[in-house]
């Protein structure tokens, strides 16, 4: 309660000094959520594009039914298989003719349908990475009576890289603001440890323990990154209405990504404080 008063007590006596940090680590944060919403928006967009992963397989017009059947059920035994699902030959080309209509009539004017039966695999949700993707292909492509496997081989490595790098830049950056703010924390710790250190000097003097004098900067730093965390919050938002409005649509980020923007705040408060108080009593 002592370390909790005297936190109080120096935000009372520095009102502007607090509001300043707080308004400098809010600033950090807030550049952190902009980056935050974009991450989350990112991978948003991967994840639908990975939702339309399919393989398809294309058979040979001597594949018997039987052969299909058996392959069919074998392929949807396989663990990462959802679903299998047959296309003849002619509801491969209704579908053509509903998908090209501007085209369609070429398909009415053909004597022989050109188009191939096929087998479209779909797969499990989380199994669509481009390892799995390519083993139930090479799989597929085993049966004598395949003619040709397509799953978008470039286009789904190219998915998974702008994963990784969204996943890269998204630690990069949020580490690089997450240090400044730090920094910016452990700077106006820093200017509060030498407004009161002949205070810290005396305390010293009589026995206080370096738990004992280190414990009310910790609360000041952990409530001044709460507090930042705090005016971050409606700025972030704000800039987010206003590209999802003016731009193009964009979803809001996950509660528990808010609510780790206020336990970033607040853990950033205490480690820079922690750092700035030790290095301190190192030198009295």
């Amino acid at each position: 309660m002592y370390a909790l008063r005297e936190a109080l007590a120096a935000f009372r006596r520095t009102p502007v000094l607090t509001v300043l940090s707080a308004a400098m680590i809010g600033l950090s944060l807030c550049v952190v959520g902009i980056f935050a919403v974009t991450a989350h928006n990112v991978r948003e967009v991967l994840d639908r594009v990975e939702s339309r992963v399919e393989i398809v397989a294309y058979l040979r017009d001597d594949a018997t039914e039987q052969q299909v059947q058996d392959a069919r059920a074998q392929i949807l035994a396989l663990p990462e298989v959802r679903e299998v699902l047959y296309v003849s030959r002619a509801q491969a080309l209704e579908i053509a003719k509903q998908e090209l209509s501007d085209i369609s009539s070429i398909f009415s004017d053909l004597d022989v349908n050109p188009l191939p039966a096929s087998l479209e695999i779909s797969l499990v949700p989380g199994q669509k990475g481009p390892d799995v993707v390519t083993a139930v292909a090479a799989r597929v492509s085993s049966y004598s009576f395949v003619e040709d496997v397509r799953y978008g081989r470039e286009w789904l490595d190219k998915v998974y890289l702008l994963r990784r790098v969204a996943g890269a830049a998204a630690l990069v950056v949020g580490g690089a603001f997450a240090l400044v703010a730090a920094l910016i924390i452990g700077a106006a710790v820093r200017m509060a440890i030498f407004a009161r250190r002949d205070e810290i000097a005396i305390m010293r003097l009589v026995g206080a323990t370096h738990g004992f004098i280190r414990r009310p900067f910790l609360f000041e730093g952990f409530f001044t990154g709460l507090l930042g965390a705090l005016l971050a919050l409606p700025a972030v938002y704000i800039i987010f209405r206003v590209l999802s409005d003016a731009i193009f649509h964009l979803d809001w980020i996950p509660p528990l990504w808010v609510l780790g923007g206020f336990v970033i705040g607040g853990v950033l408060g205490i480690i820079a404080s922690w750092s700035a108080v030790r290095q301190h009593l190192r030198e009295l």
